[in-house]
């Protein structure tokens, strides 16, 4: 008989819940019929938290892909009216890609596409819940020792308790 490997189960589920989160907000795009796929939708949020328009190799860098990459979704974003490239006007051999209109138009409805999606995965949850789940995103995501783990598990005994 093998021994349970918690940390393999916690793996197999943090999967399955990326999976379903992925199918869920795609389904919430596609409802929107906003054109546009997940990971172009994910450029678009980043292109929206620059300050000033980003070389192609920013945005690469940012969402941790090769440059083909990048270049393949702003090519559709560009066919759509979603996003220009722009000269840069310090060095003319450099693009910038900048959001539209339009694009910005599609970033207010992928912003309540999403929470839409982010509704529908956390309606399980109760309040308490969801903000002990925001804590242990945060530590997972930060990749830092958990700082008063014992207040995290205590308050998610008492969110189980409120259920």
């Amino acid at each position: 008989m093998t021994t349970p490997d918690p940390d393999g189960l916690l793996a197999e589920q943090l999967l399955r819940l990326t999976r379903r989160v992925h199918r869920i907000q795609k389904r919430h795009l596609e409802r929107r019929d906003l054109g546009v796929t997940p990971a172009q939708s994910r450029l678009l949020r980043t292109l929206a938290h620059y300050g000033s328009p980003p070389r192609m190799a920013d945005l690469a860098e940012r969402l941790e892909v090769v440059p083909r990459a990048v270049t393949t979704l702003v090519d559709g974003l560009e066919a759509s009216g979603k996003v220009r490239r722009a000269a840069d006007p310090a060095n003319r051999r450099v693009t910038r890609i900048e959001l539209t209109d339009a694009g910005r138009a599609t970033l207010r409805e992928l912003r309540g596409a999403r929470r839409s999606a982010a509704e529908e995965i956390l309606a399980p949850l109760t309040e308490k819940e969801r903000e002990v789940l925001g804590v242990l995103l945060d530590t997972l995501i930060d990749g830092d020792a958990p700082h008063g783990h014992g207040d995290i598990a205590k308050s998610y005994g008492d969110a189980r308790k409120s259920r």
